[in-house]
């Protein structure tokens, strides 16, 4: 279905004289982080990938499920007070967003492994360099964000713009 729509072929055909190389994953997401959501209006997207040293994944998922909350506005006290609810607990930090800058967290199953990638989204790159300053600025971000480092062999970053048939404008 998706190859019979025209934009996407020409989309194709375009990239093709671009193209280099490619590699492909297979991604799941976080269960932390929730499902992307479709956006409103145009975004800029900022993709982090980050390459873990093997045997980490764990270790770096339970970092970022005390680190998205920290960075969404919640203090300690309240991710504490999440977490007696259950294993669902991360679910309420979709409530409680400044910007609704987090979009996805995905980590690789088939292809490189040890994979992780973060999507964020922001309204441009102004507003990208204001959300990242007001994280450094939260009680604990400093804390999350220095437990995962050591866990990092290289990490990436990409500035995107969605394609006109993206449900992620």
């Amino acid at each position: 279905a998706l190859m019979g729509d025209k934009d996407v072929r020409q989309f194709i055909e375009k990239r093709q004289n671009m193209l280099r190389a490619r590699s492909n994953q297979l991604l799941l997401e976080f269960s932390f982080w929730g499902e992307p959501q479709a956006r409103e209006g145009f975004n800029v997207y900022e993709m982090r990938s980050y390459q873990l040293k093997p045997g980490t994944m764990i270790e770096w998922g339970n970092n970022w499920a005390k680190a998205i909350p920290v960075r969404r506005g919640f203090t300690e006290r309240e991710v504490n007070e999440l977490r007696k609810k259950g294993p669902d607990w991360a679910r309420g930090i979709q409530h409680r967003q400044e910007n609704s800058e987090a979009v996805g967290g995905f980590f690789s199953q088939i292809g490189p492994l040890y994979c992780v990638h973060h999507l964020w989204a922001y309204k441009d790159l102004t507003a990208r360099k204001a959300t990242r300053e007001s994280a450094w600025r939260k009680p604990g971000w400093d804390q999350c964000v220095s437990y995962t480092v050591p866990l990092i062999r290289k990490m990436e970053s990409r500035v995107m713009h969605p394609a006109p048939f993206s449900p992620l404008k």
